[in-house]
């Protein structure tokens, strides 16, 4: 019988692009562990099967226990978990990237690393959110005011729309019952939101803390995602919500914008929006159609890349080390 320490590890041509998987999976009050290359989630109804390579983000919510072999071919197909709480979502854990590559993290660090091209891409990320302005010349403090001006706006405007009473945002941490009905919706949608961004991110290999807006936090980047559809999908969608009663918002919350997410097809837009914001083009070209994964080069002078496994010491230059084999 094959046991879970003889099953190799997935390569990245076996996945399931970020773009094309559920948004996020939420489970309570069972038991997760492993069947091959799914999970199954065991209560008092009987036995689920989930193909693992299908999800973009597990939330464990209360009640769940999770296997060692569970978590194990999560964290081999890149699916991002998170153990969340019946007051809101909080992000613990991810898995590893999709990617083999290190394209988008090195364009990330090289864009982070210089003020100017940090600035660049804020004022990017601005006019993601809102098309209707052009930031060419705004300074950051200038970015931010235009920013929470335009989110104001758009909670009026939705209130309007809705016929919620807005009184404005309030939000205690650690105290989720402490908002109104509207206020617990947006909360639950932003929180649902970064654990997406999340695993999108980590998923291309880029790092959650090097952020253009944010600055700080080990998720910075996370949330300069996540916001990006702020205004034009989780603000909206939580004033439906509490427009349609104040009873389990959190949960209708969170089944509607899982819905929304599919409607709207946003995992595939926001991959194709961080390669556009990280290299100006949604085809880093980290996909080899030739199979040539795992691919590890030297660098060398003036930008310049050399093959690695090769000896370049003064002696015989061909002399080539023995290949070992990229098992992480």
């Amino acid at each position: 019988m094959t046991t879970v320490s003889q099953r190799g590890a997935l390569s990245p041509r076996e996945l399931t692009r970020a773009s094309e998987r559920v948004s996020f999976i939420y489970l309570e009050r069972c038991t997760v562990h492993r069947d091959a290359n799914a999970i199954t989630a065991t209560d008092a109804d009987g036995v689920t099967h989930i193909p693992s390579a299908t999800i973009g983000t597990l939330l464990l919510g209360p009640g769940t226990r999770v296997t060692h072999q569970a978590m194990s071919v999560l964290g081999e197909t890149g699916a991002a978990v998170a153990w969340v709480g019946e007051q809101g979502v909080r992000y613990y854990a991810g898995g590893r990237a999709l990617t083999r590559s290190a394209a988008l993290a090195e364009a990330q660090a090289l864009q982070w690393a210089n003020n100017r091209s940090r600035l660049a891409v804020a004022r990017a990320m601005y006019q993601l959110r809102f098309p209707d302005e052009d930031p060419a010349g705004l300074t950051r403090r200038e970015l931010l005011g235009h920013e929470g001006d335009r989110v104001k706006k758009c909670y009026r405007a939705e209130a309007t729309r809705t016929g919620v009473p807005w009184h404005g945002r309030k939000y205690v941490p650690g105290d989720f019952s402490a908002g109104d009905a509207v206020n617990q919706a947006i909360t639950a949608a932003a929180q649902c939101m970064y654990g997406i961004a999340h695993a999108v991110v980590t998923s291309l290999g880029c790092s959650p803390a090097l952020g253009f807006v944010h600055s700080g936090h080990e998720l910075s980047f996370v949330l300069d995602i996540a916001d990006l559809y702020k205004t034009g999908l989780a603000i909206p969608l939580a004033f439906e919500i509490a427009a349609e009663g104040e009873e389990d918002v959190a949960s209708r919350t969170r089944r509607a914008l899982r819905d929304r997410i599919h409607e709207t097809s946003l995992l595939d837009r926001c991959v194709s929006d961080i390669k556009r914001l990280l290299v100006g083009t949604d085809d880093t070209g980290t996909a080899d159609p030739d199979g040539g994964w795992d691919i590890v080069t030297l660098q060398s002078d003036k930008g310049t890349r050399v093959a690695a496994g090769r000896n370049y010491g003064d002696g015989d230059a061909e002399d080539r080390y023995e290949e070992l084999a990229l098992t992480w």
